[in-house]
């Protein structure tokens, strides 16, 4: 490989900026010259400038459409101001080494964080990481789920909350939690946050709004037994009633904590 070139063999080095210069300000020269150019030097000048536009537009065009993506690896989301964590899980934020699963069994994972599991004795369940497009979107990826017949009595995707998360975690504080759901048909879901302590598990559910635009639930720990001082790990559940016959796309999830104000 010549030095100064990138892999796609476009050059970064000092010769290619002077090359890439000096041909600008020949097309320049050749724009300011055009009302007075012969004909036949014209005809030349623009049979090279259509070729030349055409090689332009095609690099704009796909430029244009990768640049307008989500970015890969943002964990960048709105979240309150005095917040001491937050996080988007991986599966919303980069691609997986394996981005679907069909006929899903229970305890099926998906990346490292995220675990399916179900009742049914026989699995119709798909799950697809799918690469968000929609200008509204943050997260670069999105799940979707498709149910076609379901002969169980649960559905629920399990989310493994990072160490962190745990770390410092106190009865003051309140955890959100908040998605982006798409759905062929409304059903209802519901997020039920686990907290490991000892050898004993809180657990919080909560209903998602899905008939508001900002799906968002938080957790009050202040209602809960939590031993503070053996907190473990915790997790998200959320849980689909009556998924049959349905996809159901999370376009985003995040998580994030802070501690309630002071009275």
């Amino acid at each position: 490989m010549v030095k100064g070139r990138s892999v796609a063999g476009q050059g970064n080095g000092l010769m290619d900026r002077l090359i890439q210069r000096g041909a600008l300000r020949r097309w320049a020269c050749a724009a300011r010259g055009a009302a007075a150019m012969d004909l036949h030097q014209l005809r030349q000048q623009r049979l090279r400038a259509r070729r030349l536009k055409q090689h332009l537009d095609a690099l704009i065009h796909v430029a244009e459409a990768r640049l307008a993506l989500p970015m890969v690896g943002n964990q960048a989301f709105p979240k309150p101001h005095d917040a001491d964590w937050s996080w988007r899980p991986e599966l919303w934020c980069g691609p997986l080494a394996v981005p679907g699963l069909s006929s899903v069994p229970s305890k099926a994972a998906l990346g490292n964080e995220v675990t399916l599991f179900h009742d049914c004795a026989y699995s119709e369940l798909c799950l697809r990481q799918l690469r968000n497009t929609r200008e509204a979107d943050l997260a670069a990826y999105g799940l979707r789920m498709d149910v076609f017949r379901f002969d169980g009595s649960y559905l629920s995707l399990a989310v493994d909350l990072p160490e962190p998360a745990s770390r410092g975690l106190k009865r003051r504080h309140l955890i959100r939690v908040e998605t982006i759901v798409e759905m062929e048909k409304p059903i209802e879901i519901f997020a039920r946050l686990n907290i490991r302590h000892g050898p004993n598990t809180e657990q919080i559910v909560r209903e998602l709004p899905l008939h508001e635009e900002e799906i968002r639930v938080e957790f009050d720990l202040a209602y809960t037994k939590l031993n503070e001082k053996r907190v473990e790990r915790m997790w998200l559940d959320l849980i689909f009633e009556s998924p049959q016959m349905n996809q159901v796309v999370l376009r985003d999830l995040t998580f994030s904590r802070r501690p309630r104000a002071e009275l």
